[in-house]
């Protein structure tokens, strides 16, 4: 009986070698490779860049078609100027950093890798899978086809390296975490301010009348209040764009969630906030005016100043908490 199983299990042994062989054959007839071909040479590339820079062919060859046992993040983006994406440059930096992130990081495997597709360099590909914005998030996964999930909207999130993380995690359960190349050009610029108003006040160490002035420390400590107050704090912690691609598929500048914002966004605000304040100062002061007549026309532009700008705070306010009931002179 041990003989009989001993031959059984020689003959089964055999039978797979031949058809594995035979598999083999016939991939190759047809001009495609193996799996553990596609993984050694997409670990190749890996290890010289974090992305992969693909084409039509290499996105049909390593991301569309079968047998595959990783998951591709792909970026679709428009990088080149006469694109005039603007949202696409900063967008590349971000997903740069966080393929780095990963490329050097302990959970970095032969499961997940990042690439990245230029329009003029695949356009084939923009047109196979309907895409006609830019830039695009899309997961293909190891098995089964991309599902709606598997494009992140960036509407809703922005495209910062932390927010694509967190997408990633959702759809891999891989967890990436950011390592941000150090920025010391916030370092230098303090270094210089108090560089120059050490020199400043060294130069004028004989007439420190200044630093009494009411007005000067009132204007310094209004700009460091419209600073805090249109967001530039949370702008410095969470590094968000400048602008984004809106719905439209113009150029937003407000972010369409009361979970974000933009950096020209906080201009705006502080703009208005600053406006509205040149008018309640305008009203205040219009009282103590000794010409009746100019005292009556600072009141009536102060009014306009408060009025307007206030209403557009009030409308850039209801464009991102959807729902809020109330506004005044636009909608």
């Amino acid at each position: 009986m041990k003989l009989v199983r001993s031959v059984i299990i020689l003959i089964i042994a055999f039978i797979l070698i031949i058809s594995n062989v035979d598999c083999q054959r016939k991939q190759s007839s047809a001009g495609g490779i193996s799996l553990g071909e596609k993984v050694q040479q997409l670990l190749e590339w890996n290890a010289k860049k974090p992305i992969l820079r693909l084409n039509g062919h290499k996105f049909k060859e390593y991301v569309k078609n079968s047998p595959r046992n990783y998951s591709v993040i792909v970026m679709f983006t428009a990088l080149q100027p006469a694109r005039q994406c603007i949202i696409c440059r900063p967008a590349s930096d971000e997903y740069t950093i966080l393929a780095n992130s990963y490329r050097y990081s302990s959970v970095y495997s032969n499961k997940l890798f990042f690439a990245i597709i230029d329009f003029d360099e695949g356009s084939d590909v923009f047109q196979m899978l309907r895409l006609n914005t830019a830039p695009v998030f899309m997961h293909f996964p190891a098995k089964g086809k991309a599902k709606g999930s598997d494009t992140m909207d960036i509407q809703r999130v922005g495209i910062s390296a932390e927010a694509i993380a967190k997408w990633v995690q959702e759809r891999t359960d891989i967890q990436i975490r950011i390592f941000r190349p150090p920025n010391y050009s916030g370092t230098v610029a303090v270094i210089m301010l108090i560089s120059f108003v050490g020199g400043f006040l060294y130069l004028k160490r004989n007439n420190l009348e200044f630093l009494q002035n009411k007005q000067l420390w009132g204007l310094l400590s209004l700009l460091f209040v419209f600073a805090m107050i249109s967001g530039q704090m949370w702008n410095h912690i969470r590094s968000p764009p400048f602008v984004h691609k809106s719905q439209n598929g113009g150029i937003g500048y407000f972010h369409g969630s009361s979970q974000g914002q933009l950096v020209f966004e906080t201009y705006i605000v502080m703009v208005l906030n600053a406006l509205v304040v040149i008018g309640m100062i305008l009203l205040t002061e219009s009282g103590s005016q000794n010409d009746a007549r100019k005292g009556k026309l600072m009141a009536i532009v102060g009014l306009i100043f408060v009025a307007v700008f206030f209403s557009l705070l009030l409308s850039a306010f209801r464009s991102k908490a959807h729902g809020y009931p109330y506004s005044f002179l636009f909608k």
